[in-house]
């Protein structure tokens, strides 16, 4: 037989496009359109239906960037199209090739009820399933021109001061027509059959028995008669979609799915509407569809329904009752989980889970994370205490180096706990169920033999709008068809309950899910990072103190609401493309003034608590919110240390060839003539920390222009050219000596300037370098480089939790692609005997490296990054003054490690009154492994205390825990406060204290009841 294949297959290709699908609504007439464009940003639904329109038509422009424009459409159906399906076509003139990066809209019904959302591939709106002719038609369109911010576009739409107001779309179609059903199901029967084909092996004959059942239906179609034809062609295909899938085929669970970034190429205020308008959709389909199981993640999401459209939501909620529409997640966002801290991470669970549980009755089981940038090696303990049971991520198959070698694992943590893990072979988290995706599942699925089946999330997403009744139609075609993977509607639950009985012994990957991609987004948009930092040192202060002042302070009372709607506040700005800094320049705009009112308001929630316990007599009360004590430190999250002999006081002199000498009995600091750090003397062991012939803070330029995704990524042949920034402007001692000695160095480079305090104080073995950059690069990376002398083959960066090592040198594909990693307040290299810290206020992307020199020596370096100037999505990045703080701290320990980073991101209060303020916890021995890191009262507001700490030094652990409080019950709970029904029990209570066993990184949370509840 002749090889007729591209023949049949270019003839159906032109069929689809030219004739059966416009012929779906072929018949038509014009609806009356009306406008009226929203001065400035979108209103009310109650004031766009009232406001006063004006004539429109099809072709007309409208739209400035991020405007919002109404249509009202009114008709009447024709009376010859009685016993017919009407439907009203509604294109706001779409690309059909970009569903949630355009213009959307959302349709109201004139009482204002949400009846669906408008995108490429769902602007259609059901009239009438069986018209009686003459209807009125009148509905709503609130339509969003929300500009597509693409890559080397115009970078101006990034931010709604700068997008200006030419209109972006025109309306295309707006028309009442005839929904011709056997024409849409003849579209989608040779969609499924078509595709399907396509990934048959040239050799298997059901590729060829699919070929002539599409050679058969064309036949059978008139172009000029589709519609009257369709029944006939449905006929020759159906043997073909009658024939079920072998018995080996691999099983796909099909959730509906639409994950929607809270803030990525649009700002937080359209993120309500997409997902109002996705929402919207979901439920109507439903209505539809009963087998139809759609999941969303997101407590905020549901929150931005429940507040700004109720309606949608009343919805929603009985479609949850029904078991239909299925939050997923237990997260407040899908947030970043690199450079969330841990207390921050927790709460993440806390106030996601617990709005599952209060507005549903739902515990939610399965994590779900499919596009964050990586995830830490702390998250499967912080699973398990939440709570849930399973983990689900995608965004893995994005790594580009290394392929991950499982899709069904147990994910161990750092601690040891496991997790059981899927990782979707369909390699997305918007799949349309197309025959193409579906085969791709079945031949990348790595647990083949082992496993049976895997998961497949389906819907538009990123920016919204969901699954389609075409996919349904795919689903409901493909649940057994021969050649294909069977496929199964059904919830996440259903899926991972099964996936876990078939394969209890699963593979087990241990450690970070490092994402060998997207490494810039540790560093990109600084001030974001920054204002996270620092707002979450502030939760824990302000929860610190007002827990002990409703404790200690007569009248106050805890500000529950104040500090659950800034934990909330914290949380969002926490998702995956804010922290990491990929969103558009309005989102971080906004963060920026966001961080600012956090801070204020939080800052004086503290002073608020510190005066109550301050009281109003003479003196001063310094205040440590810090976990480890500091000398003569009367209040704090660990007991003032006592006796000891008192602190050297700092010195400085001039260095022999110029510059300037540093010294305060501990650490001897060498400033050169050019403001670079030549050596820094561990002054208890004699021991150099700079390397020979090195200097330290460097300061050093790398072009940094990646080969794809400007904000996410540092590609690694930025390396290949760096400019060391030495050139001097000034260096003058700045504090002579006594509590600090201090020196200024100003230097100037391409059109930036950056001033830096290097200061030795008193009692102090760290070096702090205050930098203040004015930035003003464009397309670079500034790195601070601290040669060390150091023989390390890992480094320790802290996580959440803990710390996690990794390799400094590059044996493995695996170990180079680690060339930018993630480290919170603390990264330490050390060899036996002697180790170095550099302990940061708001810096998180590090990298270390190793070199050995020509006196047999190692050199260790490790950098902190700075600062970046990617033009995508944010044109304007980074430009502008930054302050930041960092420190080196030689002859560290670990232990020196967490403590240091500690105190340099929890500074001292000084407030006026001299009452004596007891700590509220304290580790007995604050020297030890075990830190607090979170002291608070407990949610449900009966007055417990709550006390979260953890091991930091990965070894077992015995601690005792004492209270400043008459102690009656001590009580190990999850993250949400329940009782631990399998925690071991804490050993004592005896009336001030407990006493723990923690394993290595074990997260203990204590809820503690005071003999006198708090007030």
């Amino acid at each position: 037989m002749h090889d007729d294949r591209s023949l049949v297959e270019d003839r159906l290709h032109r069929v689809l496009n030219e004739r059966l699908r416009p012929a779906v609504h072929r018949e038509s007439v014009p609806l009356t359109v009306e406008r009226w464009d929203a001065p400035g940003e979108p209103v009310p639904v109650a004031e766009g239906l009232a406001a006063a329109y004006r004539p429109a038509a099809a072709g007309e422009p409208w739209g400035p960037p991020w405007g919002t424009t109404w249509f009202r459409v009114t008709g009447r159906v024709p009376a010859g199209w009685a016993g017919r399906t009407v439907e009203a076509v509604l294109d706001l003139g779409f690309d059909r090739g970009m569903p949630g990066f355009q213009c959307e809209g959302l349709v109201y019904r004139p009482d204002g009820e949400a009846v669906k959302g408008l995108n490429p591939y769902n602007d259609w709106v059901r009239v009438a399933e069986r018209a009686a002719g003459g209807e009125e038609v009148e509905l709503y369109v609130e339509a969003a021109a929300n500009p597509l911010v693409e890559p080397g576009g115009d970078g101006a739409l990034s931010d709604r001061l700068t997008a200006g107001d030419e209109p972006l779309y025109r309306v295309a179609r707006m028309d009442l027509a005839v929904f011709e059903t056997q024409v849409w199901e003849l579209v989608q029967d040779l969609d499924v059959v078509g595709g399907l084909m396509k990934q048959l092996p040239l050799d298997d004959a059901r590729r060829w028995s699919l070929l002539r059942a599409v050679e058969g239906a064309l036949d059978a179609i008139d172009p000029g008669d589709v519609a009257g034809t369709a029944p006939a062609a449905r006929e020759r295909l159906a043997p073909a979609l009658a024939s079920p899938a072998h018995a080996s085929a691999h099983r796909l669970s099909a959730v509906g799915h639409a994950h929607i970034d809270s803030a990525w190429l649009w700002p937080l205020r359209e993120t309500v509407r997409k997902v109002a308008r996705t929402a919207a959709n979901v439920t109507a389909l439903m209505a539809d569809h009963p087998e139809f199981v759609f999941a969303m993640s997101q407590a905020q999401q549901f929150a931005w329904l429940k507040e700004h459209r109720p309606e949608v939501f009343a919805k929603v909620r009985q479609k949850v009752a029904d078991g239909t529409f299925v939050p997923v997640g237990g997260m407040w966002v899908e947030s970043d989980t690199n450079m969330v801290g841990g207390e921050a991470m927790a709460r993440q669970f806390v106030h996601g889970k617990r709005f599952f549980l209060d507005e549903f009755g739902i515990e939610t089981r399965e994590v779900w994370l499919p596009d964050s940038f990586g995830y830490t090696g702390a998250l499967p303990q912080l699973v398990k205490l939440s709570g849930a049971t399973w983990f689900l991520t995608q965004k893995i198959s994005w790594s580009a180096t290394n392929a991950f070698p499982h899709h069904t694992f147990w994910w161990e943590g750092i601690d040891g706990t496991r997790v059981f893990t899927h990782f979707p072979p369909v390699d997305t988290y918007t799949s349309d169920l197309s025959g193409g995706e579906l085969a791709h599942a079945a031949r990348n699925f790595r647990e083949k033999g082992r496993a049976t089946r895997s998961l497949v999330p389906f819907g538009f997403g990123d920016g919204g709008g969901g699954p389609t009744r075409e996919m349904l139609a795919r689903a409901q075609r493909v649940r057994d068809l021969e050649g294909s993977p069977r496929v199964e509607i059904e919830p996440p639950e259903d899926f991972f309950t099964q996936a876990h009985a078939e394969y209890p012994d699963a593979p087990v990957w241990v450690g970070e899910l490092y994402l060998e991609l997207h490494r810039g987004t540790y560093t990109s948009q600084a001030q974001t990072k920054q204002g996270n930092r620092h707002s979450e040192a502030l939760l824990h202060e302000a929860e610190l103190w007002a827990a002990t002042a409703a404790l200690r302070a007569p009248g106050y009372a805890y500000p529950y609401e104040r500090l659950d709607a800034l934990w909330k506040t914290v949380l969002l700005h926490q998702f995956h493309d804010i922290l990491p800094g990929s969103s558009i320049a309005w989102v971080h705009r906004e963060a920026r003034d966001t961080y600012a009112r956090v801070r204020e308001e939080l800052t004086g929630l503290i002073d608020q608590a510190q005066r109550a316990l301050a009281g109003d007599g003479p003196g001063t009360t310094v205040f440590n919110a810090a976990p480890h004590a500091r000398g003569g430190i009367p209040a704090g999250g660990a007991a003032p240390r006592e006796g000891g002999p008192e602190a050297a006081p700092a010195v400085s002199a001039d260095r022999p060839g110029g510059g300037f000498v540093l010294e305060n009995g501990l650490v001897r600091v060498a400033v050169d003539g050019r403001g670079l750090v030549v050596s820094v003397l561990d002054l208890a062991t004699g021991r150099e920390a700079v390397a020979p012939g090195a200097a330290a803070n460097l300061l050093q330029l790398h072009t940094d222009l990646p080969n794809k995704w400007d904000a996410w990524d540092v590609d690694a042949f930025y390396r290949n050219r760096v400019t060391d920034l030495t050139g001097l402007d000034a260096l003058t001692l700045e504090e002579a000596g006594g509590a600090a000695a201090s020196v200024r160095v100003t230097r100037s480079f391409g059109a930036s300037r950056v001033v830096q305090r290097l200061t030795l104080r008193a009692g102090s073995r760290a070096l702090d370098v205050d930098t203040e950059v004015d930035w003003h690069e464009r397309e670079k990376i500034l790195k601070a480089a601290f040669p060390l002398d150091v023989k390390a083959d890992s480094s320790a960066a802290e996580t959440q939790f803990g710390h996690v090592f990794r390799p400094t040198h590059t044996n493995t594909s695996w170990d180079a692609a680690k060339f930018e990693i993630c480290a919170h307040r603390w990264l330490h290299v050390a060899e036996p005997g002697w180790g170095a810290a550099l302990v940061n206020d708001s810096t998180y992307g590090h990298d270390v490296t190793r070199d050995v020199r020509p006196d047999g020596g190692q050199t260790t370096t490790v950098r902190l990054s700075l600062l970046r100037a990617p033009r995508y999505p944010d044109p304007e990045t980074d430009q502008g003054v930054h302050r930041m703080r960092y420190a080196l701290v030689p002859g560290a320990t670990i232990a020196d490690a967490v403590r240091e980073g500690h105190w340099f991101g929890l500074p001292e209060r000084s407030v006026p009154g001299g009452a004596a303020v007891e700590p509220l916890v304290a580790v007995e021995d604050e020297s030890g492994p075990v830190v607090i890191e979170t002291v608070k009262l407990a949610d449900d507001r009966e007055g417990d205390v709550v006390v979260r700490l953890y091991e930091s030094s990965g070894g077992q652990a015995r601690a005792r825990l004492v209270t400043g409080f008459p102690l009656a019950e001590a009580t190990v709970t999850d993250l949400l406060e329940r009782p631990l029904a399998d925690a071991r029990a804490p050993r004592a209570v005896d009336g001030r204290g407990v006493e723990l066993a923690l394993r290595p990184f074990e997260i203990v949370t204590l809820r503690l009841r005071p003999a006198t509840p708090a007030g």
